[in-house]
């Protein structure tokens, strides 16, 4: 079976990492970009071989037997990673200037933060001090995108507003959709204190789709829209303050 290893979106590539590699102990990687002029299937094909990276899972089983480590890679448009478990590989002499640990330094890509953790909570509530992955969007774009639908929590419709909010270009994995609910919380008190109808919470893109990270988009977000746009509409039966001239 072919080595499969260019996905199709930047919610693939985040996905790919986070449900598949960390949990199972890709956990040390390095990052680089493709220049523009090289094609980037050639760079994948001479990466790959380079490591011995396209091989099959019983091979990967006997190699973890032997202490030896195993590799992945993944790229998304001219972006890649290599992945590595723990265990003797000469990818950790050639790769060791750009080599991170992502318990300790998070891989950074398209306003994503993607790092493997203890803790969280359980179902229950209680603390979790389990390994987890840890989602979340960066720190430096959180703020700037708080900033900015702050900037506009008085100066658009709530359904204009209601649509930043879902065009947010992050799917809601467990942290983001902590960072959304604040988002959301900040924006309505903003629209409280001006005499603003708030933005129901329904309108939240608080369910993440399952995507097929090598192969089409699935279509959850474009069917979800229109729910919310209905949802929006029955919560809002009375007219609000005029807001301020939409840009």
């Amino acid at each position: 079976m072919q080595y499969r290893s260019e996905v199709v979106s930047v919610a693939g590539f985040v996905q790919q990492i986070a449900c598949s590699y960390l949990r199972h102990g890709y956990w040390w990687y390095v990052t680089g970009r493709i220049p523009a002029g090289k094609d980037a299937e050639t760079i994948d094909l001479k990466l790959i071989e380079k490591y011995g990276i396209g091989v099959s899972e019983k091979t990967r089983a006997r190699r973890k037997q032997a202490g030896l480590a195993n590799l992945q890679y993944l790229r998304h448009d001219r972006t890649f990673a290599i992945f590595a478990t723990k265990g003797q590989h000469r990818f950790f002499e050639e790769e060791a200037a750009g080599i991170r640990d992502i318990r300790r330094i998070p891989l950074r890509y398209s306003g994503y933060s993607i790092s493997y953790r203890r803790g969280g909570r359980t179902s229950e509530g209680a603390p979790d001090h389990r390994w987890h992955a840890h989602v979340e969007i960066d720190r430096h774009v959180y703020l700037g995108v708080r900033a900015y639908l702050l900037e506009l929590a008085v100066h658009r419709s709530a359904e204009k507003l209601a649509m930043e909010f879902y065009e947010l270009p992050f799917e809601p994995y467990a942290p983001i959709r902590r960072q959304l609910l604040t988002l959301h919380r900040a924006v309505n008190r903003v629209r409280k204190q001006a005499g603003y109808h708030p933005i129901p919470i329904e309108v939240l893109p608080l369910r993440r789709r399952i995507v097929k990270p090598f192969g089409e988009i699935d279509q959850f977000r474009v069917a979800t829209v229109r729910h919310r746009q209905v949802v929006l509409a029955e919560s809002i039966d009375e007219p609000e303050a005029e807001p301020g001239r939409e840009r």
